[in-house]
This record gives structure tokens, sequence and C-alpha cells, in this order.
């Protein structure tokens, strides 16, 4: 073994490596329509998502993104995989979302957006997944125990 190293010292090159990609690219996953489909979910909220090529045109439960989520927050949390992609204004959404509040109905496309994202454009998956979009965020509403107020809020003490 060492007269083999040796050698190889002596020519001044090393084993030869296989050049293999950092990420693999997975297979690209469309439709008969050209769209991309996604679920996303956020709490209690359940989102269907489709992406395909388009304006930037979001729409939710048929209607649109300005009407559906009024406050400017949902709609910037809505639009994060594409800031981070930079592909802003280059596809249409549809999405059907059921379940939960405003807030986890957002978390919930958001998360959809980026599957399908991901899925539309396999070399996107690296940027997206960096920026933390592919996981779902497992948090949630802690439940009540009994002999308590909340979660973990006790019941006013009484001394007398």
């Amino acid at each position: 073994m060492s007269e083999e190293f040796s050698a190889l010292a002596e020519i001044g090159t090393a084993a030869p490596v296989a050049a293999a990609p950092a990420t693999p690219l997975r297979a690209r996953e469309v439709d008969a329509q050209g769209r991309s489909y996604a679920t996303g979910r956020r709490k209690d909220a359940v989102a269907r998502v489709w992406i395909k090529p388009g304006t930037g045109k979001i729409t939710v439960n048929g209607r649109d993104q300005e009407v559906y989520f009024a406050r400017p927050t949902l709609r910037l949390v809505i639009n994060q995989p594409f800031g981070v992609a930079d592909r802003s204004g280059q596809y249409d959404v549809v999405a059907t979302v059921k379940g939960g509040g405003l807030s986890g109905q957002a978390g919930a496309v958001k998360h959809g957006i980026s599957q399908a994202l991901s899925k539309f454009e396999p070399a996107l998956r690296g940027v997206v997944k960096a920026a933390g979009f592919l996981t779902r965020d497992s948090r949630a509403v802690e439940r009540k125990k009994y002999g308590k107020a909340k979660a973990r809020k006790s019941f006013q003490f009484s001394k007398r």
C-alpha cells in the first residue's frame, strides 16, 4: 500500500476524483396544463397551490390576493418565495385554502408556493430550501391542561 502511495507522490498526481454535481437535480413535475401542484400547511390551514408561467397574478379561493389577504404583511409573506428566487411577476398562482386563520392560511400558501416552485424549476430548490421555505413550520397552539386557565396560565391564587 505504501509503495502505491509513494508511486503517486513521485508522479505528483492524486487519484482521479469523479466530478459530480453538488446536488442532483430532481425531475420536473408538470401536469398536462403546464402547471405545477403542491400542498402547503401551517397551523390548521391547508393550501392547495398550482403555479404556471404568467404575469404574477395570485388568486386565493377565487379572489385576488389584495382582497383575500387585506393586510400587507400577509401579502408580503406570500410573495417571499418569489423574491428569494428572483422570479417576481413571472408566475401565476391559483390557491385554495381551508382551515385556520388568515395568518396560518398565508403561511400555508407560502409553503405551497415554495414546494410548487421547486417542482416547476428543480434548479431553484437549493435557494428556496436555504431560505427555509420548504420546511413545514411545526409550531402550533399548545393544548389547554386541566386545572389551568389556559395551556400554562394558572387561575388566580386566593390566600383566604
